[in-house]
């Protein structure tokens, strides 16, 4: 079988997704949970919470619900039907941290866990980091 039978044989076997469907999906789940965020921060600041710290709880809380959702095994069962809309970068950035950290504990705190955390998130962070630094400059020469 050569490169191009391969190739069609694979796609032909390949499980067909619902674009369509799917983009759905994600936009309702990842607004339902930028709704529960907000929802989080108006209830601080009902339980009058300065504005500016309300946002910080509501992130901090966001950050744990999804690290705990992860360790009780939800946010994959929440991911296989919502997909990308799970995705929603604070949510998404604690999954990422904290699958790593949960499948190397194993392997002590400081071997594993510690040595673990940041394998997905890591790159993320460092690109980010430098892609900032990059925009920061071009922003200060052009104004």
């Amino acid at each position: 079988m050569n490169k191009k039978e391969y190739i069609k044989y694979a796609e032909s076997r390949a499980k067909k997704s619902n674009c369509i469907v799917n983009c759905v999906k994600a936009f309702l789940v990842g607004g339902l949970i930028c709704c529960i965020g907000q929802a989080f921060k108006d209830l601080y600041i009902y339980l009058e919470v300065e504005e500016e710290t309300a946002v910080i709880l509501e992130a901090v809380t966001l950050i744990f619900l999804a690290g705990l959702f992860t360790g009780i095994g939800w946010f994959d069962k929440i991911a296989k039907q919502a997909g990308a809309g799970t995705l929603v970068p604070i949510t998404g950035f604690s999954n990422a941290v904290t699958s790593p950290a949960i499948e190397a504990k194993t392997e002590g705190f400081i071997t594993g866990v510690a040595s673990q955390m940041f394998i997905i998130a890591g790159p993320v962070i460092v690109y980010g980091t430098v892609a900032s630094i990059i925009y920061g400059v071009i922003y200060f020469f052009i104004t």
